[in-house]
């Protein structure tokens, strides 16, 4: 007996090449978000080795600062926090602020260590735009 096989809507693809592009950097978020974070930091990275804009660079390596601080892995967060922070002085997108500040709310545990600290400082005296 055959297997009836679901149909997919033409408005289920994405409508132009580009549209599909996202869809690591978006499954890697939504990995994170549901606490995988081996799925989330293998679509993350992949997400990185794509061209992406300022902005969504900003967002790619903050969720894998995000990833760092929820392993409790510090040399993690410092690495891609410094790489936002960059992005951050680059810009005027109070979207990258707002990121940044999402991962000063996880970085209390983490907080003993001094590099931390003073990231914690350096995105707090972000100039926000939005």
């Amino acid at each position: 007996m055959k297997e009836d096989l679901p149909t997919i809507e033409p408005s289920a693809v994405p409508s132009s090449p580009t549209a599909g592009s996202r869809l690591p950097e978006e499954r890697g978020a939504c990995y994170l978000q549901l606490g995988r974070p081996g799925l989330a930091e293998d679509a993350l990275t992949a997400a990185l080795a794509q061209p992406l804009s300022l902005r969504r660079r900003a967002a790619v390596l903050s969720d894998l600062a995000v990833l760092g601080a929820h392993r409790g892995d510090v040399d993690q967060v410092v690495q891609y926090a410094e790489a936002v922070l960059g992005l951050a002085d680059r810009s005027d997108s109070g979207f990258i602020g707002k990121k940044l500040n999402g991962l000063r709310g996880r970085l209390a545990p983490l907080m003993t260590d001094g590099r931390v600290s003073d990231l914690d400082h350096r995105i707090a005296a972000l100039p926000r735009t939005a």
